[in-house]
């Protein structure tokens, strides 16, 4: 005889919030990316406001670009915030056996796309002008793999052929597939002059 799963309850409620600024969802939605599948709107309101609560701080999710954005709002405004952003498509709210965990939706995963291949762009021109010759390029491995090539792809038509030190370091490290298609955008910077 199997027992019943007592789930956890959550209820989402925005309260009167009727519009959020972009800025403000793309922030959620950057602090649900590093807790999808592994946190709930709890966690995620406590990286929002900063927290320094212990399982935040052994999760590491200091580090997140986006801790402590919303530093100056209590937790209830943040997760209200967060409910909305829910309540409008960007994020969901799945069961993993008795708790309710964020995941993007299609509309979610298109913006964190976007920022994450942002934020990589931008370590490259730190890469760049940190001024070393050896770039460990191992972070980008397994990654998810629509996100590269579009990463790839907007490398491509930046046409700075000052990535191609980079993009050399990182086709030595990654899977055939992904090897071809950097191979491809040096050949494309190659060709600009």
């Amino acid at each position: 005889m199997s027992r019943k799963i007592s789930r956890v309850p959550y209820r989402l409620d925005a309260k009167n919030i009727s519009h959020l600024p972009l800025d403000e969802i793309k922030q959620i939605i950057r602090g649900a990316d590093s807790i999808v599948g592994e946190g709930g709107r709890n966690l995620l309101a406590k990286i929002l406001k900063g927290s320094r609560e212990r399982r935040v701080l052994e999760l590491h999710l200091d580090k997140v670009p986006v801790y402590g954005c919303f530093k100056d709002l209590t937790i209830k405004q943040i997760t209200e915030k967060i409910d909305w952003v829910i309540l409008n498509g960007y994020l969901r709210i799945e069961y993993d056996y008795r708790l309710p965990l964020l995941y993007h939706t299609a509309r979610g995963w298109e913006i964190a796309k976007e920022i994450r291949i942002n934020e990589i762009i931008g370590q490259f021109d730190e890469m760049l002008e940190s001024g070393v010759d050896y770039y460990n390029m191992r972070f980008l491995k397994d990654r998810n793999r629509e996100m590269i090539f579009e990463l790839l792809e907007k490398i491509k038509e930046s046409k700075k052929r000052e990535y191609i030190p980079l993009l050399e370091a990182w086709e030595k490290i990654d899977y055939k597939k992904v090897r071809n298609r950097i191979r491809s955008v040096i050949e494309e910077l190659n060709k600009e002059n």
